[in-house]
């Protein structure tokens, strides 16, 4: 690959997840202390990301498939995005930014997919080029959350009670019209199918890949990965307000470390593979996520920080063993003709339907100091209905099958 497109490539994907990790971290602290927004309308506008889930593979399907430049739609999508940022950074009423928030993740998502298609297209082997650039994007997640604590200091004591953090929105809104312009100069992504081409709605949702769940070790696996959803939904919604309530200064800074180590084992799952196998690996991820939950449960702003802050950290094990293994395993049960198809069934089980599920049940939740029994009344809800079957049935040769199957780095989003 060339090196201006890589730096064309890294500076996209920076600027994609500078724009999420810009706004998201801190949307339930500022829904309640600026909208006054209660549990119940924190759970509604976070469930918007799982609405956009639902509805990308419509964008994506009728239009960057079969008509457009995909670098072109992720322009407009981005140009479109920052207005509804700037609009969302002017509300003061629940009922007003509902509608923008619903209307900016079902833009947003599917740009998701976008700049993986754009950086692909340009890839002669996405395997080992894709991680170098797609990093940068975890490295702009991580920027944009120590901007806001130590640069801007919006998420302090302080700057929560004079309302500052309406201007993530706005920093936000600034940088995806940014993205939306730089977008437009990227190496041009035709469509991959003719427009000619008749393509079947069940091809477009993916629901080709239903066929798998014919195997009772995916379908197993399938409803596993939904109900790890409904605690990780806890951890998006209610990790940042809860720091903030018991004191922890930065705190938006110090949710980075979960990105920071995401990084880290990024890099270590070829060997977990190789040394361990698919089972084992996963086997340590669903581990991870029963282990931070229990850590923030009881851990403290005084002498058990040290629990905050590793059960922040372990974010890089419980995303990456768990949900790229099971990529990985997804990949190699579909077979070529449903790779696509299957990956997108998962995506929108976990994205989708997981996480609808989970927003939903942490609305019900409050976010004081009830809140961590509800992180572990989600996690052990996960592990007993779903996950421990999951062993009886799935045999160890799938852990030698999937020592030889590489990772699909397209679906590496947060």
């Amino acid at each position: 690959m060339d090196t201006k497109i890589q730096v064309q490539l890294s500076i996209m994907m920076f600027l994609q997840f500078f724009i999420w990790g810009g706004w998201f971290v801190t949307l339930s602290t500022f829904l309640g202390n600026n909208l006054g927004a209660d549990d119940g309308e924190i759970g509604m506008a976070f469930s918007t990301q799982s609405w956009g889930a639902i509805i990308a593979p419509f964008i994506i399907g009728l239009l960057a498939d079969r008509y457009f430049n995909a670098e072109r739609i992720l322009g407009v999508l981005h140009l479109l995005g920052a207005v509804l940022m700037y609009l969302m950074a002017s509300t003061t009423d629940f009922t007003v930014f509902y509608p923008y928030i619903l209307g900016y993740m079902i833009l947003y998502m599917p740009t998701l997919a976008l700049v993986n298609s754009v950086s692909f297209n340009q890839m002669k082997d996405p395997t080992k080029e894709f991680s170098y650039v797609r990093v940068f994007g975890t490295l702009g997640w991580i920027i944009a959350g120590v901007v806001i604590s130590y640069a801007f200091h919006w998420d302090s004591e302080a700057g929560i009670k004079e309302g500052m953090l309406k201007n993530t929105f706005m920093m936000t809104a600034m940088v995806s019209a940014v993205l939306g312009i730089f977008s437009f100069t990227l190496p041009k992504t035709p469509p991959q199918v003719a427009k000619n081409e008749k393509v079947a709605l069940s091809r477009i949702l993916g629901l080709d890949a239903l066929k798998l769940l014919k195997d009772r070790n995916f379908l197993i696996f399938f409803i596993s990965s939904v109900f790890i959803c409904v605690p990780l939904a806890f951890y998006y919604q209610n990790t940042n307000p809860f720091l903030v309530e018991i004191g922890m200064e930065n705190a938006t800074a110090k949710m980075t470390l979960g990105q920071g180590s995401e990084i880290l084992f990024l890099l270590l799952l070829p060997f977990f593979f190789k040394k361990y196998g698919i089972k084992k690996t996963i086997l340590v991820g669903m581990l991870a996520w029963g282990i931070r939950y229990v850590l923030f449960a009881y851990g403290n702003t005084g002498e058990f920080t040290f629990m905050l802050l590793t059960g922040i950290a372990l974010h890089g094990i419980c995303y990456d063993f768990f949900f790229v293994s099971g990529q990985v395993y997804t990949d190699s049960k579909a077979g070529e003709k449903y790779k696509s198809a299957a990956q997108g069934l998962i995506t929108l089980a976990t994205y989708g339907i997981g996480m609808l599920i989970g927003f939903w049940a942490a609305g019900k939740s409050p976010t004081n100091t009830y809140w961590p029994m509800a992180h572990i009344i989600g996690s052990l809800s996960g592990y007993i209905r779903a996950h421990l079957p999951f062993w009886s049935s799935f045999y160890s040769r799938y852990s030698l099958k999937m020592k030889k199957s590489p990772i699909n780095h397209s679906y590496f989003i947060y």
